[in-house]
């Protein structure tokens, strides 16, 4: 796992995405003089297993849920499940009608590229009314001090791929924004909660993050 590190800024606010993964890459190995055909390699395309969602984090659309899922746009539309699923995280967010604000946050600090090109994350995205409770002057306000704002934002980030099943049996995380305090994970399902934030729409696939909507701003050392 490789730690990011955000240049000028450090892991520890209420509304930052910090990131940290692992990347693991395969290697091909070529035969010499087999007559036998090589076996055909798996498409990265192809669905994952159930016993592969469960040990690696990955989902599908079937496992998908929560009450606000349904807010979703539908088909291929730009939002909608199977839009959002080839591509990264950040991209993936930016066409989600539940997370303009955060996509906003996002793109204040810069970090839309660090969340890119992350392998295997776990995303808790607050939904668009988390922050408005916040008040937009305050919002506005850590918009636009990015170096505050984005140790936020890593808090909602953990360096690891997880589905719903992983959080469950995981029950504490530890963040990007290691300063912040552990991520305690509660309840299953659709009572399923992370300090405290609602599940709203869970086990999101996206190309290289499970996404999970939350009703509230995770802030840092509220949980230590």
């Amino acid at each position: 796992m490789t730690k990011l590190r955000v240049a000028g800024i450090g892991f520890a606010a209420v509304a930052a995405l910090s990131l940290t993964a692992c990347s693991g890459s395969d290697t091909a190995s070529s035969g010499s003089s087999s007559s036998a055909p090589a076996p055909a390699p798996s498409s990265s395309m192809a669905a994952p297993s159930s016993s592969m969602a469960a040990g690696d984090g990955v989902t599908t659309n079937a496992d998908v849920f929560g009450p606000a899922c349904s807010q979703l746009p539908q088909g291929s539309a730009p939002g909608s499940l199977d839009s959002m699923g080839p591509q990264p995280v950040a991209s993936a967010a930016s066409t989600n009608p539940l997370l303009t604000k955060l996509v906003a946050a996002v793109k204040a600090t810069n970090l839309v590229d660090t969340l890119n090109s992350q392998q295997a994350i776990t995303v808790f995205a607050p939904a668009d009314p988390a922050f408005a409770a916040l008040g937009d002057a305050k919002f506005n306000e850590l918009a636009g001090k990015p170096a505050e704002l984005a140790p936020i934002l890593q808090y909602h980030v953990v360096g690891k791929r997880y589905d719903a099943k992983g959080l469950a049996s995981a029950g504490t995380l530890e963040s990007l924004n290691t300063a912040g305090g552990p991520l305690k994970i509660e309840g299953s399902g659709d009572s399923m909660t992370v300090n405290g934030a609602k599940i709203l729409c869970g086990n999101i696939p996206t190309k290289n993050a499970t996404v999970f909507v939350i009703d509230k701003v995770l802030t840092p050392g509220t949980n230590k």
